[in-house]
């Protein structure tokens, strides 16, 4: 769905919400339900805890709605109240989050070639396959945390470059440094995989592959 289109849909299930519609907000949060709990998970390593700070999350989010003015996509003031809620359970330990890279460094950082370009340049009919999902799943687990997390948003939940640095609360700078040392550990770990399960699943009729 277009970005414009949803958050006008947004916006009126909100507005509606906020009149006394409340059965509306499972239908404004569907979308999102996913997403918020594999970010949880990412940071609790385990499901319990993974679900209670979903379910914290969505409702602070509820409790909250009248707080939000829209200066931001819903997902990414989900996301944040997420990340609060997060460092809240961890902290210290995911405090220093914020200080992983400061801004010089950032821009000292070499732009390197990776051997892929971006993990989503694969076919999307071999994207689908189980043995490829668990591939990729199991190298984003290995990943720093905050790599990860940075990752996840940008790559995967597809929010921007400054929506990500605006729910991690860092610089832009930051985000981008993080997601290409990110995407760099991730290809030098798959990319001779991928490309070998790409290549069979996009083999000529005929050849059989053991």
């Amino acid at each position: 769905m277009n970005g414009g289109i949803q958050s006008e849909k947004e916006s009126k299930l909100i507005a509606a919400i906020l009149a006394g519609d409340i059965q509306l907000y499972r239908q404004l949060i569907r979308p999102y339900e996913r997403s918020v709990y594999i970010l949880s998970f990412s940071y609790m390593k385990n499901e319990k805890d993974a679900e209670d700070v979903a379910q914290e999350t969505f409702l602070r989010a509820f409790r909250d709605l009248w707080a939000f003015r829209g200066n931001s996509k819903f997902c990414v003031w989900l996301i944040t109240i997420a990340l609060r809620e997060v460092w809240n359970r961890l902290q210290p330990e995911v405090a220093v989050q914020a200080g992983v890279l400061d801004e010089a460094k950032a821009k000292e950082m070499p732009a390197s070639p990776a051997l892929l370009c971006d993990w989503r340049e694969l076919s999307p009919d071999s994207i689908k396959r189980e043995e490829i999902r668990k591939s990729i799943q199991q190298a984003i687990t290995m990943l720093p945390r905050t790599y990860q997390q940075i990752f996840l948003l940008h790559d995967v939940q597809q929010l921007s470059v400054k929506e990500v640095a605006q729910a991690m609360d860092i610089h832009t700078s930051q985000v981008n440094v993080i997601l290409h040392r990110a995407r760099m550990m991730l290809q030098r770990r798959l990319a001779p995989q991928l490309k070998a399960i790409d290549a069979r699943t996009s083999a000529p009729r005929g050849e059989i592959y053991i």
